[in-house]
């Protein structure tokens, strides 16, 4: 056992939690080896990690600074671009027309909101010895935790598309860009309606996720709101929404999840379009490498940020440790097919895009994510392909 451990374990619970968690936040930050990689995120990190920005009961004030691109000579400048818009405005949807008179008992096990499967409850004595009726109430939770995760990232969809509709330098992906806004309006809309009025739970924004969101919303470089955004928090999404999507068995949740996929999926192929070229043939070797570095580091932040330390608060705090409860989460068959669906989404976009060399490969190797190097980009699989990927996957479970 190591020192700082041993030192740990004499500790009061409360203050051993606390110690665990701005421990953790250093050995994020720690790996990070280009300083300006450091810079973009530091301060997002301090804001979001050890002051709790976004748990603290008001409005998170951001200064944002970036540069809106105008044309005044409204140019057709980019084909696959204007197809993306065709699509979108045909696959414009209204959240009021969802069956919401479907009666949702978050812990009736005759539809389950996560499968009995998703947490081996018997992993740690604590959770053994829940009761079958505790056992649904912890799905619950969970499944609360995760779609609040949603909404809050959505909401932050919605500013960064907003902000990347003024700064990209395509106009026809300026008529795209419009599209995605109303998109995330409309996903802020049902995930905070299926909440209220359905689970009743609302989590608050996890920290790791804030950080995120924090830097994006202050950087002033176009490519990166893109690729933060569209590439990063939109293909992990997307991932973590196909995941609930093929493994609840409450139809009305499907039936929301189902429209916003293909939403997020004209999203990421929006990025990995707008991005593929500019990546190789504008950014100088230095850029390239400063946002493969920045990729790979948000790549962990969204990693830990289904830790779910939050339903550890609420749950087990006091009674295990952080460590027992990250061992928990990780080894969940639930919460591994979530990072799997996530990365096998994420990691292949980056390829696309040129930032995934021979470079950094390795540091997503020592990570475990090195299995998704080969898989299929953004670009190459429609919403309509996902999702009947993913009932095919649902109905071979069954």
């Amino acid at each position: 056992m190591k020192l700082t451990d041993r030192v740990l374990d004499r500790l009061p619970p409360r203050v051993k939690s606390q110690l665990d968690a701005w421990r953790e936040v250093v050995d994020v930050f720690s790996h990070i080896r280009d300083p300006r990689v450091l810079k973009a995120l530091g301060p997002s990190g301090v804001r979001g990690l050890l002051l709790h920005r976004g748990k603290q009961g008001v409005p998170t004030h951001v200064a944002a600074s970036h540069r809106v691109h105008f044309d005044w000579s409204y140019p057709h400048d980019h084909p696959e671009m204007e197809a993306l818009y065709l699509r979108a405005k045909q696959g414009q949807w209204d959240g009021d027309d969802l069956p919401w008179g479907i009666d949702v008992d978050p812990v009736n096990p005759e539809v389950p909101l996560l499968p009995a499967w998703f947490f081996d409850f018997d992993a740690i004595p604590v959770a053994s010895r829940l009761s079958p009726k505790e056992r649904l109430a912890f799905q619950h939770s969970q499944a609360a935790w995760m779609l609040s995760q949603f909404l809050h990232g959505e909401q932050g969809a919605l500013f960064a598309a907003a902000q990347v509709t003024e700064a990209v330098q395509f106009f026809d992906g300026k008529f795209y860009g419009a599209t995605q806004v109303m998109d995330e309006a409309r996903h802020v809309e049902v995930f905070q309606r299926y909440l209220e009025s359905k689970m009743q739970k609302l989590y608050q924004v996890n920290d790791n996720l804030f950080v995120i969101i924090d830097a994006l919303m202050a950087d002033g470089r176009w490519d990166m709101k893109f690729l933060g955004m569209q590439i990063m928090v939109e293909g992990l999404a997307l991932g973590a929404f196909g995941t609930m999507y093929s493994t609840t068995a409450e139809p009305l949740l499907r039936a929301l999840l189902r429209n916003v996929i293909q939403d997020e999926a004209r999203h990421v192929h929006y990025g990995v379009v707008a991005l593929r070229d500019h990546v190789r043939q504008e950014l100088s070797e230095s850029e390239r490498r400063e946002r493969e570095d920045w990729c790979f580091e948000v790549a962990l932040l969204m990693r830990n940020r289904f830790m779910a330390y939050e339903v550890y608060e609420e749950w087990f705090e006091g009674i295990i440790s952080r460590a027992q409860w990250r061992q928990f989460v990780t080894d969940a068959p639930g919460m591994e097919l979530f990072r799997s669906v996530m990365f096998s989404r994420l990691v292949p976009n980056l390829r696309e895009i040129g930032l995934l060399s021979d470079r950094i490969r390795p540091a997503y190797e020592e990570v475990g994510l090195g299995r998704y190097f080969d898989g299929a980009a953004a670009d190459q699989i429609s919403g309509d392909q996902m999702l009947s990927e993913l009932d095919a996957q649902r109905a071979a479970a069954a």
